[in-house]
């Protein structure tokens, strides 16, 4: 069943910046790069796909007059020409995924043990994003010209850590791809089902997810009152043992339990009427009654009240 024009844009719009049209279309590849930075580097990916979504859709469709242009362009070009547009998507997403991969390893000693001998992932994470870069659409490559390239000028980031020399290894690892390893793909990618598709994106943002996971949990830091920073997983630590995450938690075991004796419904009475949505009972505490009180009490405190606060009796503190 061919794909609709008219949905592609509405998935645009209203998830596009993750890449749901990208998903919808088949292109899984380019929806996952939308999705892990959010619309193709914080949205200009996402804006420029609305000049480029007729031409996505009619290559999902495969239709006649995109078919024969793509032929054209294949048979005029040995090898893809070179874009600057894909040539600075590889860059960065390349220098994205390294630069999470050196953010995820802990500086600290975590369970008696260095983990900075993982650095050595830091260039494959590069050559990866490079790679994913450069296999959208009707263009491939191996990802081994730019992985040498990311591993023979990685140490140079390592001599010196400086953000010139990390964007160096960058740099080289995208022009490695473009240069030695980029070709047209001749062959049609063979479809997988919706099932493996699913599984194979959801294990990638699963990977994406924990890397940050681990950046935020052991090399995050939170400033306090006093301007120190603290580390966030001793924050953490601090925050499930305060009081109030105490409280919190034994009020939301004790509603559970209300719940599995009185029913949902019950439970849900019970909360509107704590949540005191009309102000009665705050009221009443006002008025420093029960709420069992009837009218006359009520008119008699309200009274006593008033005339108690009355502004001729409030003496000036001066």
């Amino acid at each position: 069943m061919g794909k609709s024009m008219i949905l592609t844009y509405v998935l645009w719009l209203v998830g596009g910046i993750f890449g749901l049209h990208h998903f919808y279309l088949g292109r899984d590849l380019q929806g996952f790069l939308w999705w892990c930075t959010l619309g193709g580097y914080m949205g200009f990916g996402w804006l420029r796909d609305v000049f480029l979504i007729p031409n996505y859709v009619a290559d999902a469709n495969e239709e006649p007059k995109y078919v024969k242009k793509l032929v054209e362009n294949v048979r005029a070009h040995e090898k893809p020409p070179f874009s600057t547009t894909r040539f600075v998507g590889m860059t960065i997403i390349g220098y994205v995924w390294s630069a999470i991969m050196s953010m995820a390893i802990p500086n600290d000693h975590v369970w008696g043990y260095s983990w900075h001998w993982l650095q050595i992932l830091i260039p494959l994470a590069c050559a990866l994003g490079v790679w994913s870069v450069g296999n959208i659409g009707h263009e491939e490559g191996s990802i081994w010209w730019p992985l040498a390239a990311a591993y023979l000028t990685f140490p140079l980031y390592l001599y010196e850590s400086t953000d010139t020399m990390f964007t160096i290894m960058v740099v080289a690892s995208a022009f490695a791809f473009d240069i030695k390893a980029k070709k047209w793909r001749k062959k049609a990618k063979k479809k997988k089902s919706l099932k493996m598709r699913v599984l194979i994106i959801s294990a990638c943002a699963l990977l994406y997810i924990s890397l940050w996971c681990s950046y935020l949990y052991f090399n995050a830091n939170l400033i306090d009152e006093d301007g120190e920073e603290i580390p966030l997983h001793e924050a953490i630590h601090h925050f499930i043992r305060s009081p109030w995450w105490t409280d919190l938690k034994q009020s939301l075991y004790d509603t559970w339990v209300f719940a599995q004796r009185n029913g949902w419904i019950e439970t849900w009475r019970q909360v509107l009427e704590m949540s005191d949505l009309n102000g009665e009972q705050n009221a009443y505490k006002v008025l420093d009654l029960s709420t069992r009180a009837n009218q006359t009490e009520i008119n008699s405190r309200c009274r006593m009240l008033a005339v108690k606060r009355h502004p001729d009796r409030v003496k000036d503190p001066k």
